[in-house]
């Protein structure tokens, strides 16, 4: 698998789990029975959906979920801005420095 292909199945887990996780938050914080069970559920597909995503290739699974953490956390602070009006700390971002030069050399070594 070229990495160029890896690093956009990881980008799309990432979207697949962190779009899954903010359905089920959502679901917690609404009322009404119905949508709240249908953004579990809707949530809990896409959850199962990321499972899927990042676990069917067959690659090197702790080096490539290590670069996934990047992938994660990049997107993540994306959802929490855009749909929870959470933009990112100053000590998230530096945090997330460090999660990015660690992906960055898991990535080159």
């Amino acid at each position: 698998m070229s990495r160029t292909l890896a690093i956009v199945i990881l980008f799309l887990a990432a979207v697949l789990e962190a779009g899954g996780d903010a359905l089920v938050r959502s679901g917690l914080h609404v009322s009404g029975v119905t949508t709240r069970f249908a953004l579990f559920a809707v949530g809990g597909l896409v959850l199962f959906s990321y499972g899927y995503v990042v676990n069917k290739p067959a690659w090197d699974f702790g080096k490539l979920l290590g670069i996934y953490v990047v992938c994660f956390f990049l997107v993540a602070q994306l959802v929490s801005w855009l749909a929870f009006n959470q933009p990112p700390t100053r000590s998230t971002m530096l945090g997330g420095v460090f999660i990015v030069a660690g992906g960055i050399i898991m990535s080159i070594f």
